[in-house]
């Protein structure tokens, strides 16, 4: 049985070229570049070829990028750096709808005395402007704002708020681990000072990442140690997976067009032959502007696991929110935030597309997903469209 992956927010293929291109990083080319002898010293380069790439793809310097292991830690990493330039300051602005590398860790420097204000969203899953206007002026240490939320493709806006900050002298951080190779991205026009991504959203390998940190801002390491990454981040480099986050990088922004335009094609024909065949769900971030490859559905009075467990069946591999909070039974807290009602919560779906996916695997989920939403539900689901 064919596997139809429709879980790119959780993780991607790597890319044939990606893997072509780090293989030899992991075999001969093995050396630590940080040797001094010039079979590890002469490897030193590719790191800044690769650190190039990242930097083109968002409209930064190559020495404003500081590679990390995941966007976990480029998160943890950009607000521990803060907190820790200014403990006079322990204010934390952020969202209701954050990953959980960024709400965990607000929820942990609560527990230590910090104030953490929780942006509200709106029904589309649209952030409260206005609410980031009543406190903004409280001398926060930070603010953490997603580009774009993991769980239902809604972007929020950056450049907006990045002047907001900009013009009030405020750190501004912001997750682009979904948005980065999905849309086009230029930091100096964001107005952000941090950025963090992660390679294995783009069709990297998982265990690489990297952190935006404008030239100019105040910067604590969150790892101590060696001199890497220009004393900004400990620890021997992940040659094989920095080169192949590079790769990565210059893929994304060469395939940037097909993300807009293919991918949302294929996005849109899912969307919207499901709304005409299923009767009472809705699109979770309907209304709002959303990554080209993201759709959230809620499937009233439907079970999202036993939805889940059916689709697996048919190697169909799609999500019911975060993968780092699968494992929970609790409702997705960004539908929560979104007031989406109880009997469609428990049955939300996220299906997140790449450029990989082809339209007969999308047809093939179009034509059965009716079928195990009406076992599910035990009765028929087909409108009468007459």
């Amino acid at each position: 049985m064919k596997t139809i992956y429709l879980d790119n927010n959780a993780t991607t293929t790597i890319s044939p070229e990606v893997l072509n291109e780090m293989l030899p990083y992991l075999k001969e080319f093995y050396g630590n570049p940080s040797s001094g002898h010039s079979f590890g010293r002469n490897l030193y380069y590719k790191i800044e070829q690769a650190r190039e790439k990242v930097a083109l793809l968002i409209g930064a310097e190559p020495e404003e990028i500081i590679f990390t292991s995941c966007g976990t830690e480029s998160d943890n990493t950009a607000i521990r750096s803060a907190i820790q330039l200014d403990k006079k300051k322990q204010h934390i602005i952020t969202t209701q709808v954050e990953h959980p590398a960024v709400l965990n860790l607000a929820k942990y420097m609560e527990r230590k005395g910090y104030k953490v204000t929780y942006l509200p969203v709106d029904r589309t899953g649209k952030l409260d402007i206005d609410a980031l206007m009543h406190v903004i002026d409280d001398e926060p240490a930070i603010v953490s704002i997603m580009y774009a939320n993991n769980e239902t493709g809604v972007i929020f806006p950056i450049a907006e708020i990045g002047t907001i900050c900009r013009e009030r002298g405020i750190l501004f951080h912001t997750d682009a681990v979904q948005a980065v190779g999905k849309v086009p991205i230029d930091v100096k026009k964001l107005g952000v000072d941090m950025l963090s991504m992660s390679g294995h959203k783009l069709h990297a390998p998982k265990g690489i990442g990297a952190l935006y940190v404008r030239k100019g801002c105040r910067f604590f390491p969150y790892l101590l140690g060696g001199h890497q990454e220009y004393g900004q981040r400990a620890g021997t480099e992940n040659l094989a997976s920095i080169v192949a986050l590079g790769k990565a990088c210059e893929l994304a922004l060469e395939n940037i067009p097909c993300e807009q335009i293919n991918v949302a094609g294929l996005r849109d024909l899912l969307e919207l032959n499901l709304t005409n065949k299923c009767s009472d769900i809705f699109i979770n971030g309907c209304g709002s502007e959303r990554l080209s490859n993201t759709l959230n559905i809620s499937f009233s009075n439907v079970d999202s696991e036993a939805f889940l467990h059916r689709l697996d069946k048919y190697g169909i591999c799609a999500s019911a929110g975060s993968a780092c909070s699968s494992s929970s039974s609790e409702p997705s807290h960004v539908l929560r935030a979104m007031r989406v009602p109880d009997a469609a919560i428990h049955g939300s779906i996220r299906f997140s597309l790449s450029r990989y996916t082809i339209v007969d695997e999308v047809n093939t989920v179009i034509d059965i997903i009716p079928e195990i939403i009406n076992e599910l539900r035990g009765s028929p689901i087909f409108r009468n469209c007459e």
